[in-house]
């Protein structure tokens, strides 16, 4: 008999906010290690807020986030630290810095906290920006390059300091249909060759349908999360109203 992995990370109870305002009542999902797993929903229902508090950045109003059984938010500030350290994170607009150049860009979590030589983070810079296609663009700005290298770029000072679960907000937004598809393919190629687990918020039907392995729906009326595993899998079978027009207006909205 084959035996079951634990989930790599447990999300129980979970309830979130901002002051008095509380957004997110008692989510329970569990996320495998390997999975591409992506947080979907309406604009404003918490999806991003569920991954704020999953990188470490937002508090929860109560509830757990285990790691591999480590309660991150219950545990001392120095494991939560080191829990943290093994996530990379790559945000909606990219958030590089304009002054400085894409390799400096990408270089500047390895200098933070790897230790390592000057030569040893151009040779992983160097590596990272030919993962993603960027290679040789290391020299220019942001402001030199298009929004799909933005992507690219963040995407490559993410995965630099090897993490094991990678998140994204919205990699997607404000690309067109064919980038939108190769970052898809690069997403689903890192997954596949690293076994790195994939952690992303977004509502674009493609690359939910493309990519995904498991998923939640984050209902904003009444606040909870669904469930939903493999979308692929689940979708001619899902009963909720809200989650079957949220795929259903998908499909409206690729249509040409």
């Amino acid at each position: 008999m084959k035996k079951q992995m634990k989930p790599l990370i447990v999300v129980k109870d979970l309830s979130l906010g901002y002051g008095d305002r509380v957004i997110v009542h008692d989510a329970n999902f569990a996320i495998n290690r390997g999975d591409i797993f992506v947080i979907i929903g309406l604009s404003g229902s918490g999806k991003s807020t569920i991954m704020r508090s999953m990188v470490g950045l937002l508090q929860p109003v109560r509830g757990h986030i285990f790691i591999e059984g480590i309660d991150m938010w219950a545990t001392d500030a120095d494991t939560r630290t080191k829990i943290v350290g093994r996530f990379g994170v790559s945000f909606q607009s990219g958030a590089l810095f304009s002054s400085m150049t894409i390799g400096e860009n990408v270089a500047l979590p390895m200098e933070l906290k790897s230790g390592l030589s000057a030569t040893k983070i151009h040779q992983r810079v160097r590596e990272k920006l030919n993962i993603v296609g960027l290679d040789g663009y290391e020299n220019l700005y942001p402001s030199e390059v298009s929004g799909g290298m933005i992507k690219r770029a963040a995407l490559a000072r993410a995965l630099v300091n090897n993490p094991d679960v990678l998140f994204f907000d919205e990699p997607s937004a404000g690309l067109d249909p064919v980038r939108s598809a190769e970052l898809d393919e690069l997403i689903k190629n890192i997954n596949r060759q690293n076994g790195t687990t994939i952690i992303m918020v977004t509502h674009e039907l493609s690359t939910i349908m493309s990519i995904a392995t498991n998923a939640i729906y984050v209902d904003a009326s009444t606040q909870n999360v669904i469930p939903i595993g493999d979308p692929r899998g689940a979708i001619e079978t899902i009963k909720n109203p809200q989650i079957v027009e949220f795929f259903r207006a998908g499909k409206k909205g690729g249509k040409k």
